[in-house]
């Protein structure tokens, strides 16, 4: 099958399942809930979908801890679902692409029961197992994880398995090949079912240093340095897109966990044969302080600007970049980056929309963002279903320095927030469920839906439409040159595309106030073609945003 970038000119939605639309009433979306919608993600004109994990799993971590990577869970619907959702899918013209979750399994895998129930099994060389120190009383080393625990579980007297994420996600162990000969399997499996590519989470944790050191204590994630981008990782990818992936056309995407640019281009670079493209976190770190999202510090849009600069101008022609404001991990991006979730809603959240979409790149909206969905309302540590957020609550209430930080934030920086179920409409459950859901639903679902915001003449939902619209078959978008025009303002952000003799030029007013925009004047002979207030003088009302053509 001849392989081709069909991603570049793909615009991508996120669907959480367990979020999106319950069919039967358990309080949990599924599969059946995501065909019913299909015609709504046509609609808004997404052509391909990203769905996070529906594979078979003890949902300790919400799916991304699985015990059967050729089945669905059961509360989600069946695999005879899931190829009528794909079949669905690919009528109205919309691809799929999975979650793939490969550095770990679930503790109730069966291959993880054979290696904990006998040292002789054939697959205890599937996990890393090592012997703790001081016969067995300590852990073979002091490595910490991503979900503020140990990176240790003991087995028995002797023995400690790893986990970087929770005690129920063992890590896999690359290094054996038939493991990796068991992700190859799996990667036909779904491909010759028709699936068009994969998100590859955390795909960069993959191989790690076989010395296993301890490393100097550190506060949060000790040891990275030897099981990040580990020393066996590019091998590893290359090995799969040779053996599997190149015989498809499809697309991956890979969750590229504390890696720079510079990391980036070599797993993304065509001529490596490893993924089509990464996502990186930098701009998702303009509001916190060394990458922690629970030390928070307060947005300035000149370090969005460096980080947008440094990706644009570094993968030009050498690789392509994802865009997103949103995900499954990230809280809502209205309220966030120095925007308004309450009366200014509607500008705050197509400001961003437009910023980021006329980027280079291949968009992602994550489910609800095209309706201008807020952080959760949550109020209690009962509402939250997220076990990163409790685990750090629990690691918090040992030290007393980080207690008081974790308690004022952690209701508005959880993941939970992203995972509130899709408000369709203003009933009990938003339209959700007919009964109460695994999480609240939040209380703004009274204004906030997708059937009032297709009713609204500030419609968020449009505004994306028209967005997508312009985006596609767009070249200037998709090849041309990105210039940064005013770096150093701290207020609006403008930015050029060009490609040949055509232009694009994007200006966002990242403020709350209104703001004379000299370059405003230079752009008399542009057409506006994109804007979110009917506005055409030279100062830009609150979070206003323009996008001009001179084509």
């Amino acid at each position: 099958m001849k392989k081709t970038d069909w991603y570049k000119d793909a615009i991508i939605y996120q669907i959480y399942p367990r979020s999106f639309c319950d069919s039967n009433g358990d309080g949990l979306g599924d599969i059946p809930g995501i065909i019913s919608k299909l015609d709504y993600l046509k609609d808004l004109g997404v052509n391909c979908v990203w769905l996070s994990p529906v594979y078979d799993s003890p949902q300790e971590d919400n799916g991304y801890d699985i015990s059967n990577y050729k089945d669905i869970y059961k509360p989600f619907g069946t695999l005879d679902d899931f190829k009528v959702m794909l079949n669905e899918m690919h009528k109205r013209g919309i691809r799929l692409i999975m979650d793939l979750v490969v550095n770990h399994t679930s503790s109730e895998h069966p291959w993880f029961n054979s290696a904990i129930s006998d040292k002789n099994s054939p697959y205890r060389d599937y996990y890393i197992i090592k012997k703790g120190k001081k016969n067995g009383k300590k852990p073979p080393n002091n490595w910490s994880g991503f979900f503020a625990e140990k990176a240790w579980e003991k087995i028995d007297d002797e023995y400690y398995y790893l986990h970087l994420f929770a005690k129920g996600q063992p890590d896999l162990n690359w290094e054996n090949p038939k493991v990796r000969e068991e992700v190859k399997d799996i990667l036909r499996f779904w491909l010759d079912m028709g699936v068009d590519g994969f998100r590859c989470d955390v795909i960069t944790l993959i191989s790690k240093d076989q010395r296993f050191k301890s490393v100097f204590p550190t506060l949060a994630i000790a040891g990275k340095q030897y099981y990040v981008n580990g020393p066996r990782l590019h091998e590893y990818l290359h090995e799969l897109n040779k053996d599997v992936l190149s015989n498809y056309d499809c697309m991956t995407v890979g969750e590229t966990v504390l890696s720079s640019l510079d990391d980036a281009k070599l797993l993304i670079k065509p001529e490596r044969e490893e993924l089509s493209m990464v996502f990186n976190f930098d701009h998702t770190d303009t509001d916190n302080f060394f990458g922690a999202k629970w030390f928070y510090r307060e947005f300035k849009l000149t370090r969005l600007k460096k980080v947008v600069d440094r990706w644009q101008h570094g993968l030009f022609n050498c690789g392509w970049n994802s865009l997103f404001i949103e995900n499954h991990d990230q809280r809502r991006c209205v309220g966030r980056f120095g925007t308004n979730d309450k009366e200014l809603r509607y500008e705050s959240a197509t400001m961003l929309g437009a910023t980021y979409f006329m980027l280079q790149g291949t968009p992602f909206i994550y489910q609800g963002q095209e309706i201008g969905m807020t952080n959760g309302d949550f109020t209690a540590m009962a509402d939250l279903r997220d076990v990163e957020v409790k685990n750090t609550y629990k690691l918090a209430e040992k030290i007393f320095f980080l207690k008081p930080l974790i308690k004022k934030h952690m209701f508005s920086l959880t993941r939970d927030n992203a995972r509130t179920p899709f408000q369709w409409n203003n009933q009990e459950f938003a339209g959700f469920s007919s009964v109460e859901p695994w999480i609240r639903v939040n209380a703004n679902k009274e204004f906030i839906n997708a059937e009032q915001d297709l009713k609204n003449e500030k419609s968020i939902n449009k505004f994306y439409r028209q967005l997508i619209e312009f985006r596609k078959n767009n070249e200037v978008i998709k090849n041309g040159t990105y210039t940064c025009l005013n770096k150093n303002n701290n207020d609006v952000y403008a930015y050029k595309r060009k490609l040949d003799d055509k232009e694009v030029v994007v200006i966002s007013n990242f403020k709350n106030k209104i703001i004379k925009e000299k370059l405003i004047d230079e752009l008399s002979n542009y057409k506006l073609v994109i804007s979110n207030y009917s506005n055409k003088s030279n100062e830009l009302q609150p979070y206003e945003t323009r996008v001009y053509i001179n084509y």
